[in-house]
């Protein structure tokens, strides 16, 4: 199977790390990239094939993963529009509804749509996918093979809920940041050395994530545990719901998910 990537960031970057990792050939690989800079910085890392443009060698392949910028995606496929056969094309790209990528492509329909997210850098990453009715199981098994190089995969029977797996997973790792950077600031502002908060806010993040993941009790019985009556967690959590910091977060993500549909309707007008 040979796989041409159009675009070079840290996605595309991370995914063929990943797919090394598991034993595939950098000789399958091609990157169409623009910047020289970052067309000699895969080369080096991986040892793959790198174009500015997309030649007739970049669309010989049986893999198009395109990870361009939302905003960029209809120029970038542009050169590859009625020259598609039967490639598999998956889009990474947040905002992007799989009918507008399918007319850019010349009414191609060969399509799935992911939706990894940043830990993905290493190698911890969660990707939604959904997949136009026309892929076969064979195409399905393919793109969960390409996204599972890096991370966990799931699948989404509605593309609009696409938006909904961006707001809650592709946005998320922000919010989690946030937060370890709210209770890190927490610390050092009662008397702690920024460097005590912050390895004690990040620790106990990922901790209590593994625990969740371990364990087969609903999260909201492990905070029970943790909470005793009038003791200290108590405390803490009586003065976040004081603040309805709850709905603060089912605001945010809903507003995540509406600025995704916003963007799919107005990328697609184009």
């Amino acid at each position: 199977m040979k796989i041409t990537f159009i675009g070079g960031g840290n996605m595309a970057t991370a995914l063929i790390g990943g797919l090394k990792k598991q034993g595939f050939s950098a000789a399958g690989i091609q990157v169409v990239e623009p910047v020289a800079e970052a067309r000699e910085q895969l080369t080096e890392s991986f040892g793959v094939r790198c174009t500015p443009t997309m030649d007739a060698a970049a669309l010989s392949c049986e893999v198009l993963v395109l990870a361009v910028k939302p905003q960029q995606m209809k120029e970038a496929l542009t050169p590859a529009a009625g020259k598609l056969s039967n490639q598999l094309v998956i889009s990474i790209a947040a905002g992007l509804r799989l009918a507008d990528i399918g007319r850019w492509l010349g009414g191609y329909t060969r399509l799935i749509r992911a939706m990894p997210n940043t830990p993905a850098l290493i190698g911890v990453g969660i990707s939604g996918l959904y997949a136009d009715p026309t892929v076969d199981r064979e195409g399905n098994i393919v793109a969960e093979k390409i996204l599972a190089a890096v991370g966990r995969t799931l699948w989404i029977e509605d593309e609009a809920l696409m938006d909904v797996v961006t707001a809650v997973s592709g946005s998320g790792p922000a919010y989690v940041f946030y937060f370890i950077e709210s209770l890190q600031n927490a610390g050092t502002g009662l008397g702690l050395p920024p460097e005590t908060a912050r390895l004690l806010a990040v620790e106990t993040f990922l901790g209590a994530a593994r625990l969740a993941e371990a364990s087969n009790d609903p999260v909201n019985v492990l905070r029970e545990r943790v909470t005793s009556k009038g003791g200290t967690t108590a405390a803490a959590l009586d003065a976040f719901a004081a603040a309805d910091i709850a709905a603060a977060i089912a605001k945010g993500v809903a507003a995540a998910a509406a600025r995704g549909r916003e963007m799919c309707d107005q990328l697609g007008k184009s």
